[in-house]
């Protein structure tokens, strides 16, 4: 064939298939940084709200907590949208004329919900329980970020299923004490700002994580054996309706000075399952 063919044509065919390579490499890379981006994840973006409503004004300024609004964040999937009437609580009564919440008043006497934006909105195919985040010591601000600190909400993280998975290889890095699960300034334990915990009795009809109890105080050896609710035994006598409180049990603290420590001791206190427990495909998609 090299009357139909020059001897560079090797040469160029050898490029020609190389460049095709190089091609597919940086159209997948593209692709794999665009499905990445906030253009895609909105990761970082600010929705216009029909109200522009604060979280720093109303967590940070006044103090109002996560449970108040989102009053299904412990007992459901998902915390919920407040309704109107949870805004017009306060506002009957304050800033009664402000323009800003004329849309507030409109819906309260329409009767018409706020078309709200979801910031943090999951595909449909996807399951997420915020009770069993919650009940398993998962911040608010290990998923959603410091709130206190939004004037206008954003979402912290990407919320993709590479994001859920780098969590749950080692939920340790994010458990805190079931105490701080609504505390958006809790800081991990270091050497000059240690944590300890005791462990008490399960209750029946309580999260396991809730027999774990942590203070940022060293305790008291005194302390550790004061009698409180959780750790009195009570019992009735044979002959008597009566109950009686037995001694009070011990309580033995452990000291932790960073969170790879105090994580390893929640993840076995608050029986978190582990990877290969969480492999079924249904745990998260239904």
């Amino acid at each position: 064939m090299a009357q139909l063919f020059d001897r560079s044509s090797n040469a160029l065919a050898r490029a020609s298939l190389v460049l095709s390579g190089l091609i597919v490499i940086a159209l997948g890379v593209t692709l794999d940084q665009l499905q990445r981006s906030p253009w895609v994840t909105r990761q970082g973006q600010r929705p216009d709200q029909p109200v522009p409503f604060s979280h720093k004004h109303h967590v940070q300024g006044l103090g109002v907590q996560c449970q108040y609004c989102h009053v299904s964040v412990e007992k459901s999937s998902y915390a919920g949208i407040p309704p109107t009437k949870t805004c017009i609580n306060c506002h009957a009564q304050i800033w009664t004329n402000a323009q800003l919440l004329e849309p507030v008043r409109q819906s309260w006497a329409t009767g018409k919900s706020l078309p709200w934006i979801k910031v943090h909105d999951l595909p449909d195919y996807v399951y997420f329980s915020h009770e069993i985040h919650v009940h398993k010591g998962v911040g608010c601000a290990s998923c959603h970020g410091r709130v206190d600190q939004m004037p206008l909400m954003y979402a912290e993280n990407t919320l993709q299923m590479e994001w859920c998975l780098d969590c749950h290889r080692n939920p340790a890095k994010n458990l805190r004490p079931t105490s701080e699960i609504y505390s958006m300034a809790w800081e991990k334990p270091s050497p000059d700002r240690p944590v300890w915990c005791a462990v008490g009795d399960e209750q029946r009809g309580k999260p396991t994580a809730e027999s774990v109890n942590c203070v940022t105080k060293e305790p008291a050896r005194a302390s550790t054996e004061v009698a409180s609710l959780a750790q009195i035994e009570i019992f009735e006598r044979p002959d008597s309706k009566e109950a009686i409180a037995a001694l009070p049990l011990h309580v033995q603290y452990e000291k932790f000075t960073s969170q790879d420590e105090l994580g390893r001791f929640l993840v076995g206190h608050y029986k978190i399952r582990t990877p290969n427990e969480l492999s079924s495909c249904e745990v998260c998609h239904r």
